[in-house]
């Protein structure tokens, strides 16, 4: 399914008016996302929209909501954004896709990487994870935004399929990165993706059983922790997770269902982590918390 004409309208405003302006664009949307800009101070509100939307009803009102909340009005941003066709397209055959700054292609993409993009080479494999699912789309996008603003020394990507958010993290940032599975295939394919990607010794992958690995232990705490797995694992894993992670670090979660989301919440809030940013795709999510 390739979704035609799609439009992003996008605006700053401050951390305790966020939902307003959400409710405000989403008329105009198929999805919402927030994400944080300046901790306690502004987020960033980004939704995509179906067709062109009618600018200057929805400048009008902004204009309004500002007026009535006493600030400034918002600069807002509406542009057309390039279709993507993740959903359903041939593994074999997928298309080149871009993610924030991230660049996924085949070895069969006869183009390079574009200019002031960050080039990941994924070949379909036995091994989830090629960028063309949602949850992979959500992660690679939020890795992208941490990446302009968050500093990271160590990493972990546990759950880590092909690989796929391992090498963003290492590209990114040029930093280490612990990628864990429980399933050896993945193992074995994210360490030929190292390979390929030329990040081989930065991405380190290893197999066993989530937090329990010797290699994961060794590499607390993690500035950022990426999983993009299923709803069950990330809430019963929270603790662990929060035992590996230092203060004030970065999770990118996924591989969860809209419905998932405020159990999946609760668990990490409950370890003391705050909600920073939520990315819709469909109906699936990917959240990004701080400890």
């Amino acid at each position: 399914m390739t979704i035609p004409d799609l439009w992003r309208i996008a605006l700053t405003v401050p951390e305790n008016l966020v939902a307003f302006f959400a409710d405000a664009v989403g008329d105009h949307a198929v999805s919402v996302s927030t994400f944080e800009v300046e901790e306690g101070v502004s987020w960033l509100v980004e939704a995509i929209s179906h067709g062109e939307p009618d600018r200057a009803w929805l400048t009008a009102r902004i204009a309004v909501l500002a007026e009535a909340m006493g600030i400034a009005e918002p600069e807002m941003v509406i542009e057309p954004v390039p279709q993507l066709d993740w959903l359903t397209r041939s593994y074999k055959s997928f298309p080149p896709i871009r993610a924030g700054r991230c660049f996924i292609y085949g070895s069969h993409h006869e183009g390079g990487v574009p200019p002031s993009s960050v080039g990941l080479l994924v070949d379909a494999a036995t091994a989830f994870g090629s960028g063309e699912h949602a949850t992979t789309y959500g992660c690679l996008v939020a890795l992208d935004r941490l990446s302009r603003r968050f500093p990271v020394r160590r990493a972990l990507d546990m759950g880590c399929g092909s690989g796929i958010l391992a090498l963003a993290i290492a590209k990114l940032w040029h930093v280490p990165v612990v990628a864990s599975d429980i399933d050896a295939e993945s193992v074995r394919v994210t360490r030929l993706n190292a390979r390929r990607n030329q990040v081989s010794s930065l991405v380190r992958a290893v197999g066993g059983n989530g937090y329990k690995v010797d290699a994961v232990r060794r590499g607390r705490p993690y500035d950022l922790i990426a999983s993009n797995i299923l709803a069950r694992p990330l809430a019963r894993m929270a603790p662990d997770l929060r035992r590996a992670l230092r203060p004030g670090g970065y999770v990118v979660l996924s591989g969860l269902l809209d419905r998932h989301e405020n159990w999946v919440l609760a668990a990490h809030r409950s370890q003391g982590l705050r909600l920073v940013g939520r990315i819709p795709v469909g109906e699936w999510r990917t959240l990004v918390l701080r400890g």
